[in-house]
């Protein structure tokens, strides 16, 4: 017997992505892109985030409420693979049989309600299911093996700002207080973000665009890659 579930979000996380593209494909590649979830008021979060204060992370479940898929796909295309597909239960792809994910962050802080987090690969927004607290006793497992995940090479992308960007970008931060932004960009652009459509014609004329920008919190970062391993940011909008 077929048995249906419907779900009620506990918050809606807010995150430094407004947008899916440039947000990180896992948690914890980009350490100081910092989140907010407030617990609803109805989920008691004064007694029921009693205890949590003692964890370093936790786990988030949360819905990919941007997922714009309608037809299940047993293969994908890990961005990592460079094209080369991949069963889907053997990867973190978003486009799942049933929208939800799994991500470990980081708690920096509890204040209230409010948890404040580090490290969500998550957009602005998202519906949050469920935490619950990591448990690294039992759930850490240094002999696990990555299977596909581990055997691929990925070489370092060196980041660069160009001086309009830099000047920019100390401004930004004497607005905003937030320090973090240099390393929080590096990071996001030592991921690629760019579709793998899109990569392979740096430095040379592309049947695409080449300069491409993400959006972090009411900025635009734009770049462009010079080489496969280099890019440079060349102007910010904010």
């Amino acid at each position: 017997m077929t048995k249906e579930f419907v779900f009620k979000p506990i918050g809606y996380l807010r995150s430094c992505y407004p947008d899916k593209f440039g947000v990180p494909r896992q948690a914890g590649l980009v350490k100081k892109a910092y989140s907010e979830l407030q617990i609803a008021a109805e989920f008691q979060p004064e007694i029921s985030l009693q205890g949590l204060e003692g964890y370093s992370h936790l786990w988030l479940q949360f819905v990919f409420h941007l997922n714009s898929s309608v037809r299940f796909h047993a293969k994908v295309h890990p961005p990592r693979l460079e094209g080369q597909t991949m069963g889907l239960f053997a990867t973190r792809s978003p486009h799942r049989p049933n929208p939800i994910g799994l991500s470990l962050v980081e708690i920096i802080e509890i204040q209230k309600d409010t948890l404040v987090l580090a490290g969500a690969d998550l957009v602005d927004g998202t519906p949050i299911l469920d935490i619950k607290p990591y448990l690294p006793h039992i759930e850490s497992k240094p002999e696990a093996r990555g299977g596909w995940a581990t055997d691929v090479q990925k070489d370092e992308i060196q980041v660069e700002f160009s001086s309009v960007a830099m000047e920019i970008l100390q401004k930004w931060i004497e607005r905003t207080g937030k320090k973090e932004l240099p390393e929080v960009i590096s990071e996001v652009l030592k991921q690629d973000p760019r579709p793998v459509i899109y990569r392979g014609f740096e430095s040379q004329e592309s049947p695409y665009r080449n300069k491409h920008a993400f959006r972090l919190y009411d900025g635009d970062i734009h770049f462009e890659f010079t080489t496969k391993n280099h890019v440079i940011v060349f102007d910010i909008l904010f």
